[in-house]
């Protein structure tokens, strides 16, 4: 028997390459079963009723979070409907197309995640998101064009709305959104603007995926000193939704 042999068949390469295929196959199945801790039951188009549960299930874990309340995962509790809209046609896989206000639909590029609904904390337990009202160590540079104050003006060239106030993300140091009063000042109605909708001039911002009207439909926020997460995915799919439904031509093809 040669170097390394163990028996007339079997040497110390050829079980070294067994524990190799041992591990590769638990490393395989353990990053399969973990991925089944989130995005479960699924549901199959077409068929009521009917859920995929997926395999292997991995038993629930507790994420210890700093702030807030624990969280175990897989919990296998359907997501709530967030879209309201229909298949187009009978057949599995048929586009869906928007029921009601094609705005406020959750389909298409007005589609967005049932986040949390609470703020995102940092690691001192105050939120990312906050206005320049709370922030007076902060302010917009003398070299820009400080957006308050401004006429916010949709697509169609008339006004939605005036900014009255800019949102910080404390973490990264960058502006996230524009703080805009829809409303009156016996009914006020403030929406958040994410910046990449807005093209702030010096004597206005204009704002192309919606008309101007669309403000006052925009979702508000329940607390004006402060935004969840699902705040702010509803609100950034607003806007997303005007590039597509905010008129009607928008949805029809370009030829």
């Amino acid at each position: 028997m040669g170097t390394g042999a163990i028996t007339q068949y079997v040497d110390v390469a050829q079980l070294v390459l067994y524990l190799f295929w041992l591990f590769f196959a638990g490393i395989v199945y353990y990053l399969v079963r973990e991925n089944h801790r989130e995005g479960y039951p699924m549901e199959v188009e077409g068929q009521r009723g009917m859920v995929v549960t997926g395999w292997p299930v991995p038993a629930p874990k507790t994420y210890k979070r700093a702030h807030g309340p624990d969280v175990h995962k897989p919990d296998f509790l359907p997501e709530p409907p967030n879209a309201h809209a229909q298949p187009a046609h009978g057949y599995i896989g048929a586009p869906i197309v928007p029921t009601g206000d094609p705005m406020k639909a959750g389909v298409g590029p007005g589609s967005f995640a049932q986040r949390a609904d609470h703020p995102e904390l940092g690691h001192d337990g105050k939120p990312f998101m906050q206005p320049l009202r709370l922030l007076p160590k902060h302010g917009v540079s003398h070299r820009d064009t400080d957006p308050r104050g401004l006429p916010v003006v949709g697509a169609d060239g008339e006004v939605g709305g005036t900014v009255t106030d800019i949102w910080l993300d404390v973490g990264e140091q960058i502006f996230r959104y524009l703080e805009i009063e829809a409303g009156t000042a016996a009914a006020p109605h403030r929406v958040l603007l994410p910046i990449p909708f807005a093209r702030i001039g010096r004597h206005q911002v204009s704002v192309s995926a919606v008309k101007g009207h669309h403000f006052k439909g925009a979702p508000t926020l329940r607390n004006y000193d402060q935004v969840t997460l699902l705040e702010e995915e509803m609100s950034a799919a607003y806007f997303g939704s005007g590039t597509l439904y905010a008129d009607p031509d928008r949805a029809e093809p370009l030829f």
